[in-house]
């Protein structure tokens, strides 16, 4: 079975026909923390009747020295009256600062782009698409001005996603201040994803102490607020609930004792009973 892409983005070229210039670029997109983007020659590139599509690794001038991205990436010129006649090519490469982009110079004729009724145009639009598999990262990665490393990436990306505005009133300038925050955020995450059984307490009152000081560095965190008051909760009531399963053990021990005795009574009585009603031999009689 063929393995799905990370991501897909979607660019639409307006007036494609129209354009004067030599390349254009499209928005930057951001996979699992790395910003790409897309570079188009509408006219061809270096004299050739093709467009030409490149995958560019974005805003590569603020990356540490020694990045790479190694990268499986389709990209597909999309006929949009018949998909199975879009064009479409794949390539896998490392992206670096010797290489920062890769793509295809001759991606389709513009002869056949321009043709009447072709389908790649229509009012005057191109669809161009790109899906991307991000297979290895070497070197930290910025997420939202934080330098993270690849094994930090994702969970930092996931954060972002559902809490965009964690980092929006961060005042922190300091680079290696920053990542050393959001490392403090992720060891806390980490600690709240224990069992709250297996948490000890002295870990749950350092979580309140870390929070207060990424709070006071001007990350938003209402939502892990939320979550260690919950984890608080949770352990309390494990707590309550401990205590009340020792007392009702003690008590069940009691009323199995106690049962225990009245059954022996019974079988007391019962032995008793049949002794009583059982008549006399003759050797009862005359002794």
């Amino acid at each position: 079975m063929e393995k799905k892409f990370d991501k897909k983005f979607t660019w639409v070229i307006k007036d494609f026909s129209s354009l004067q210039s030599v390349n254009i670029l499209s928005d930057i997109f951001v996979v699992r923390g790395c910003k790409w983007q897309l570079n188009a020659y509408p006219k061809g590139n270096k004299g050739q009747n093709f467009l030409s599509l490149f995958l560019e690794v974005a805003g590569y001038g603020s990356f540490p020295s020694g990045w790479r991205r190694h990268a499986r990436f389709r990209v597909i010129v999309v006929n949009q009256r018949s998909e199975t006649l879009s064009r479409q090519l794949e390539g896998q490469n490392w992206f670096e600062e010797k290489a920062k982009g890769w793509g295809f110079p001759s991606m389709l004729s513009l002869d056949e782009i321009n043709a009447k009724d072709s389908g790649f145009l229509v009012n005057g639009e191109l669809k161009i698409v790109v899906e991307i598999d991000l297979l290895e990262i070497i070197g930290k990665v910025e997420v939202n001005g934080f330098h993270l490393l690849s094994s930090q990436v994702e969970s930092v990306s996931r954060m972002f996603e559902k809490h965009p505005e964690t980092a929006s009133e961060v005042h922190l300038k300091n680079p290696n201040l920053r990542t050393g925050y959001m490392s403090l955020l992720l060891s806390l995450i980490d600690t709240l994803c224990q069992s709250p059984h297996k948490l000890p307490k002295d870990d749950l009152d350092e979580a309140h102490y870390a929070l207060e000081s990424l709070t006071d560095a001007g990350l938003k965190l209402d939502w892990l607020e939320k979550k260690i008051s919950q984890v608080s909760e949770m352990k309390e009531k494990e707590k309550d609930g401990e205590s009340r399963r020792q007392d009702i053990e003690k008590e069940l021990k009691d009323l199995k004792q106690k049962c225990s005795d009245v059954e022996a009574q019974l079988e007391k009585e019962k032995s008793e009973a049949l002794a009583a009603k059982a008549p006399f031999s003759f050797d009862d009689i005359i002794q």
